[in-house]
């Protein structure tokens, strides 16, 4: 192999291997133009892989996405017409490939190099292969000198700088302003804690066990009786404390959804948009029945497979169409609506690129049509929930406001005194911003049915 800077081609025995954790970088990036969600395809081409050469997957597309405008930036000033020019799939491979030279200190640069070139000889050939070459070794060589120039708009200027689509920026910005803009986009490219959940033990019980299996663990500010993985973590699925079923892992944002709810000890609850299910375990904790409802079958199963191992069998799965449930008379029901999973992007990188301003035209009617539906199983004197994992007004206090404008006999109702902290509580909502609470985003609102329903 050539030295790295000699600017000759990189040369490798025929058919040199490229390691399966970059071959399965390559499937995800491809599965993602494809329009497959970055969690399930990574769970997908990673399932055969060992616990280290999938974290290492899972850094380096997870990192890219995170990254993929400045990565951008980088090569367009290497690639004659920039990246766009390029077919889709030589494009994120080089994206891989500088990735992985600029922010993985522990690959070697000729690795990097080497193996891109590799994957991309394989899977277009050789004359692709050369221009890859030829653009991660310039990379390579001016590693020191690649600064990049800012527009000067401010919204284009962040949108390089993190790594975000300007018209997302720009809702921000008109929002909250330069600041807090900037802070929720640094804290979207940081990484997603693991935070622990507790179940059938306490969390010092659990803390126990999880150190002598030499995991290291910290406190959560919001959430005190959680506990975030900070390392030693080699093999979730083979900690024992997880093959009993004495945690899952849940965001303390979700978890403070669970607990804004403020379910009554011993209640039948419907949680009508289940997948995957923690939120149906969290209430299961206090309620006496909960029904986990979801209108695909593939994603219920997600809820099944995430219930057999704490064992609640107060959680009953079963299909439903979160529009026209069959349900009727419960205590209480949460529907955690699909939408734009803004407050997410730290966990779902890919979210950000795939979002169009347009759903936010489309999403909130499906939103008002499931919370309509809602509204119809909650009993006489119950409680309704709503939710969401977006930060948008358009998905969330939009809809308090004409849901108690079409409702009149119904109330909004702060959670009982201590249920959250008052930090997340907005006149009595929840309001969870990653900016500010170091979480994932969520928000939350309650609404109490009248006591005895008007007659038509």
């Amino acid at each position: 192999m050539s030295a790295a800077g000699e600017g000759r081609p990189v040369t490798m025995e025929p058919r040199a291997a490229v390691t399966d954790a970059r071959a399965a970088a390559a499937e995800i990036c491809a599965d993602l133009r494809g329009g497959d969600l970055l969690d399930s395809s990574f769970d997908r081409r990673t399932a055969q892989l060992e616990p280290r050469d999938r974290r290492w997957t899972r850094e380096l597309v997870y990192g890219m996405l995170r990254r993929r405008s400045w990565l951008d930036a980088i090569l367009a000033a290497r690639v004659s017409g920039g990246p766009s020019r390029l077919d889709a799939d030589v494009a994120d491979l080089l994206r891989v490939g500088a990735y992985q030279l600029l922010a993985m200190g522990s690959v070697p640069a000729y690795a990097a190099i080497a193996q891109t070139v590799e994957l991309v000889k394989r899977r277009h050939g050789i004359g692709a292969s050369k221009l890859a070459n030829a653009v991660l070794r310039r990379i390579d060589r001016e590693r020191d000198a690649l600064g990049i120039t800012l527009p000067v708009d401010l919204t284009d200027a962040l949108a390089l700088e993190y790594s975000h689509p300007p018209w997302i920026v720009a809702r921000w910005l008109a929002r909250w302003g330069e600041d807090d803009t900037r802070a929720l986009l640094e804290a979207n490219n940081r990484e997603a804690p693991l935070v622990a959940r507790p179940y059938h033990v306490v969390r010092e019980q659990l803390e126990a066990m999880l150190e002598s299996a030499g995991v290291e663990t910290a406190d959560v500010p919001l959430v005190p009786d959680s506990l975030v993985l900070t390392g030693g973590v080699t093999s979730l699925t083979d900690l024992g404390a997880f093959k009993q079923g004495l945690f899952h892992l849940q965001d303390p944002a979700s978890t403070l959804v669970t607990r804004y709810a403020a379910v009554d000890p011993g209640s039948t609850v419907a949680d009508l948009c289940a997948a995957p299910g923690g939120k149906a375990l969290e209430l299961a904790r206090v309620a006496g029945t909960v029904f986990a409802a979801d209108l695909s079958r593939g994603r219920l199963q997600r809820v099944r497979e995430n219930l057999v191992r704490p064992d609640a069998p107060n959680v009953i799965p079963l299909v439903a169409d979160a529009t026209a449930p069959a349900l009727r008379g419960m205590d209480a029901v949460l529907v955690d609506v699909p939408c734009t999973g803004t407050g997410t992007f730290r966990r779902h990188p890919d979210a950000r690129w795939r979002l169009k301003a347009s759903d936010l035209a489309v999403l909130p009617a499906t939103q008002r049509a499931i919370l309509r539906a809602a509204a119809t199983v909650v009993r006489p004197g119950g409680l309704l929930i709503f939710s969401t994992c977006s930060l948008e007004l358009e998905e969330n206090d939009d809809h308090v406001t004409r849901f108690l404008a079409d409702h009149p006999d119904w109330t909004l109702e702060p959670p009982p005194e201590g249920a959250v902290p008052a930090s997340v509580l907005d006149r009595g909502l929840l309001r969870v911003l990653p900016q500010r609470h170091a979480t994932d985003g969520a928000f939350a609102a309650r609404f109490r049915s009248p006591r005895a329903r008007a007659t038509a």
